[in-house]
This record gives structure tokens, C-alpha cells and sequence, in this order.
């Protein structure tokens, strides 16, 4: 073969290569959207409303094919049908991300607590579900971080002032299923009951939705607050949590790179969500 064929072999096989690379590219798109349409989607925690269950900087993966499709499991939520397919029911106490009622876009995540034709109500910060209160163990308090027992507290406060923030009550919750879980109230508020939303009127969820609420009792906006979380569609039900695969405590900048290894909490790396 004369050297004048060879500048066009490689102009070919270079043609070549960068066409296989393109399809490589878009073969793994394709994959992407579809593991992230029908199996499982990375979803990231803003917000302290579900702690001590989900931490900020918590990245975790989500069901899809647990509950069924729904519009709302497409990427931009593409309108392509109403209702859903192969959809199942949530269990009492599972952690769900859901679109939020209010505008159809906005990812939230809480815990379903009522199930359609369920009576809740927030009593003194206790729940009640269908007139019967939810079982609660108080395990753990502290103050500004310090562990405290019961009597310490009530003598603290009698010498020091404090605020909602200061203490935080832990309690283990265990839902009429079985399901436990740990809930955190704040003081003031969990010791006495405190007003709206810790006491409640009524709600009688409607069918086909659920009565979502944050396990950070006193700093959560959920189905309590009517006008801007409200009942649940089953609609909207995105998926439900199923694991950590990433957390982080935030005290490293995007550029502090030799910070990363200190801000990762390992202890919650690929940990189960109950």
C-alpha cells in the first residue's frame, strides 16, 4: 500500500473512534435516565425536618418502582398519563419523597403517618391516630449538645433560661403497624404541648391520599399545615427512601479539597432508612 492512502486510514479510523465514543456517551444517557425513570433516583437532604432519621447533607437513593409510576416519576414530570401504574399502597411509617401538592414540583420528604380514612390529630405534641395515642419512649435529652436526665432538666431550668432551640427531647415513636422510629421535640413545646401545630384539630384523610409528617416534630412543615403541605396524593408519590450513599457535615468549601476526607460521615455511608 503507497503512502498516499495512509493520511485517509487514519482520518477513517479516527472518525471511527469518535463515533463509538458519542454512541458510548449516549448509550450511558439512555441508561441514566432510565435506571433514574424506573429503579432509583439520588435525592439530597436541605432541611433538619426529618432529624434524627436524615441529617442535612445526607444523600440518599429512592424507589421508584415501589409504589407504582406516576407522572411525577419522569424526568420534568412529562404529563403523560394521570393516576398511577402498577401502584401499591405506602405502609404506615415508611420515609416517601413526594411532589408537593401545592405546586407538583417542589421534592419533599416525611414520613407516611395516616393512611386514607385515617383520623389524625396532634394532642400536647403526642400523636393520635384513629382516637388511640401513639406509643412514645422518651430515650434521650439534652441541652446545647450536654446529655441530661429528667430531674437534672427541671432543675436546670429553674436557674436558667432557655429557649426552644436549647434542648432536644429524643423519643422512640412506635406506630399502630409496629413500625419504631425515633422523633425529636424541642422544649418548651414537647414538654407542655404548646400550641399550633402541636395541638390539632381533626383530620380525616381522604382516599387516595396520606398524612405525611417530619420525625423533627417541632420544625417540620408537613400534612399539619393544610395550605401548604396539606394530604398527599397518591399521585404524587415519588418513591421511598431506601438508603444513604453519601453524607456530609458541610464545613468544607467546594475548592477546600484536603478538607473533604474530615466533613464525610462515614458512620451513615450506605446506611438503611427506617
Amino acid at each position: 500500500m503507497s503512502d498516499s492512502y495512509k493520511p485517509k486510514l487514519m482520518t477513517k479510523k479516527k472518525a471511527g473512534s469518535l463515533w463509538e465514543t458519542i454512541k458510548t456517551v449516549i448509550y450511558a444517557v439512555l441508561i441514566a435516565i432510565v435506571i433514574r425513570t424506573f429503579a432509583y433516583e439520588p435525592f439530597n437532604i436541605p432541611s433538619g425536618s426529618m432529624i434524627p432519621t436524615l441529617l442535612i447533607g445526607d444523600y440518599l437513593f429512592v424507589s421508584k418502582f415501589s409504589y407504582g409510576y406516576s407522572t411525577y416519576s419522569f424526568p420534568l414530570s412529562i404529563d403523560m398519563f394521570s393516576g398511577r401504574i402498577f401502584g401499591r399502597q405506602p405502609a404506615r411509617g415508611d420515609v416517601v419523597v413526594f411532589k408537593l401538592p401545592r405546586d407538583n414540583k417542589t421534592d419533599y420528604i416525611k414520613r407516611i403517618v395516616g393512611l386514607p380514612g385515617d383520623r389524625i390529630q396532634v394532642i400536647k405534641g403526642q400523636l393520635y391516630i384513629n382516637d388511640q395515642p401513639v406509643k412514645e419512649d422518651l430515650r434521650s435529652i439534652t441541652v446545647n449538645g450536654e446529655p441530661m436526665t429528667v430531674d437534672r432538666l427541671q432543675a436546670y431550668i429553674q436557674k436558667e433560661p432557655l429557649s426552644v432551640n436549647d434542648v432536644v427531647m429524643t423519643y422512640e415513636e412506635t406506630l399502630p403497624n409496629g413500625v419504631e422510629h425515633p422523633i425529636h421535640k424541642a422544649y418548651p413545646i414537647g414538654m407542655v404541648g404548646g400550641g399550633f401545630p402541636n395541638n390539632t384539630s381533626v383530620y380525616v384523610v381522604p382516599p387516595g391520599h396520606y398524612f405525611a409528617m417530619g420525625d423533627n416534630r417541632d420544625n417540620s412543615q408537613d400534612s399539619r399545615f393544610l395550605n401548604d403541605v396539606g394530604y398527599v396524593p397518591a399521585e404524587n408519590l415519588i418513591g421511598k427512601a431506601q438508603f444513604i450513599f453519601f453524607s456530609t457535615n458541610g464545613d468544607a468549601r467546594f475548592w477546600e479539597i484536603w478538607k473533604w476526607p474530615f466533613t464525610v460521615r462515614y458512620g451513615r455511608l450506605f446506611k438503611g432508612i427506617d
